[in-house]
């Protein structure tokens, strides 16, 4: 009898002991679960899923999102990035140029002024095709810059209006199940229009943006000696870009049918068109798209400052280069305007990515 209660007794301690080993291998693994199930999803987050450029179906158009490359670098026909601004450059051809006095005059009744525009954020839509000649004889270097600004502010900002809405056209397209016939149209023409040989839909998100208003200003400030240099006033030629093929204006130093041409446009906007193509398709510009990309992936403003340090290769004097134009940027408060809206469209926009 004292056998048999000393066998159920130890029965009991080892049954016991299997019981708190399940019990405490059932809690290890629970505890185990929950610390370790936040860290695959945290992970799973940030590598697998892209809020701005995921589509339910997992395919977009004839063109899947898996094995995407990161990789710009693209053959670029030059004839189709530039089809659309060689179209507005011969949109007009017989364009008035008006004098300094009747731009500012034009200003003054419109209550277009940079001190109202730095309070209030808005832009008067007045788009001026040519520089006025006198702009190199206002002697007085804060008004010549001040006019300078006047003409070029709406340009620009008019251009990235329109790199905007194509942004939300195209993450419309993205997030769509199934697209129309002009969609995939359009999109076609994106592909070309940004060099997309590829037709990647990353590389072309990362290259269909916008260029801050101060760095464009601040650029276009340098390149024209702020609307005075012989490229701005015979070319429209805002930003200095060359050519090799297109027509042009020769450096007076360079050597007869060698070498490079400064391009030359009909209309300004056309010479601001294709500065944003420019930077939004150049592999010189790669790393300058990037970091663009990276604010938009923290919802961040784009910082010229910032932007500014990769545009180095843009002029042979480097780093210099991209000093000036932060020396620009910082003494003339050019950003002022980076948050600024055109009238009497663009309020509308400040919902758009």
């Amino acid at each position: 009898m004292k056998l048999k209660k000393i066998k159920n007794l130890n029965f009991f301690k080892e049954s016991s002991l299997n019981n708190l080993l399940r019990i405490f291998l059932s809690s290890f693994l629970m505890i185990s679960f929950f610390y370790v199930m936040p860290i695959f999803l945290n992970f799973a987050k940030n590598n697998f899923n892209k809020n701005e450029f995921t589509n339910n179906s997992k395919q977009i158009l004839a063109y899947t999102l898996k094995n995407r490359s990161n990789n710009e670098d693209e053959d670029i026909n030059e004839n189709e990035v530039l089809f659309d601004i060689f179209n507005l450059n011969d949109l007009e051809t017989d364009t008035v140029r008006l004098s300094a006095s009747t731009i500012k005059q034009l200003f003054e009744d419109t209550d277009y002024n940079l001190n109202d525009v730095r309070k209030k954020k808005l832009v008067k839509p007045i788009a001026l095709t040519l520089l006025p000649q006198e702009i190199k004889m206002i002697e007085n270097v804060k008004k010549r810059k001040e006019l300078f600004i006047q003409i070029v502010l709406p340009l620009i900002i008019q251009e990235n209006n329109n790199i905007r809405l194509d942004r939300k056209t195209l993450f419309n397209i993205i997030n769509k199940s199934i697209n129309t016939v002009s969609e995939k149209k359009w999109l076609e023409k994106k592909f070309k229009q940004y060099g997309v040989s590829s037709k990647d839909l990353s590389v072309l998100k990362i290259r269909m943006d916008e260029i801050p208003t101060s760095l464009a200003i601040a650029q276009a400030a340098k390149e024209t000696g702020w609307g005075t240099s012989r490229f701005a006033q015979e070319g429209n030629a805002l930003f200095g870009q060359w050519t090799w093929s297109g027509e042009g204006l020769k450096p007076k130093d360079a050597d007869k049918g060698e070498g490079h041409k400064v391009m030359k446009f009909n209309v300004l906007q056309a010479s601001v068109r294709a500065y944003h193509r420019n930077l939004n398709t150049h592999s010189t510009y790669k790393d300058f798209r990037k970091t663009r990309a990276q604010f938009r992936d923290l919802n961040k403003p784009l910082d010229s400052m910032v932007l500014s340090k990769y545009l180095n290769n843009y002029a042979e004097t480097g780093n210099q280069y991209v000093e000036v134009l932060q020396k620009i940027i910082m003494q003339n408060k050019l950003k002022d305007f980076d948050d600024a809206k055109l009238l009497p469209s663009s309020v509308d926009l400040e919902s758009l990515i």
